[in-house]
């Protein structure tokens, strides 16, 4: 899949799975992406894909990854 394949390109250059839909160099992979996502909680995405997505650390809900990224940054803070 040509996709997946800049996906994984964008993960090599970034660190991570996050493209925006507003970012305009990686517009149609923000896209892509987020069509996944929809796909994966409708439970429509094929079993395939999610392993294949799985196995480059998608990240499937981001409110999950953010609300988790407060929270360390919030016992990181009370840890002080």
């Amino acid at each position: 899949n040509e996709h997946f394949k800049q996906l994984c390109a964008f993960k090599a250059k970034n660190g991570h799975c996050d493209v925006s839909q507003n970012d305009e160099q990686n517009k149609c992979l923000g896209q892509w992406i987020s069509y996944q996502r929809t796909s994966y909680k409708k439970k429509t995405l094929r079993s395939d894909r999610i392993q294949q997505l799985n196995s480059i650390d998608l990240v499937w809900d981001l409110c999950d990854l953010s609300w988790n990224e407060h929270f360390k940054q919030l016992c990181a803070f009370n840890a002080k």
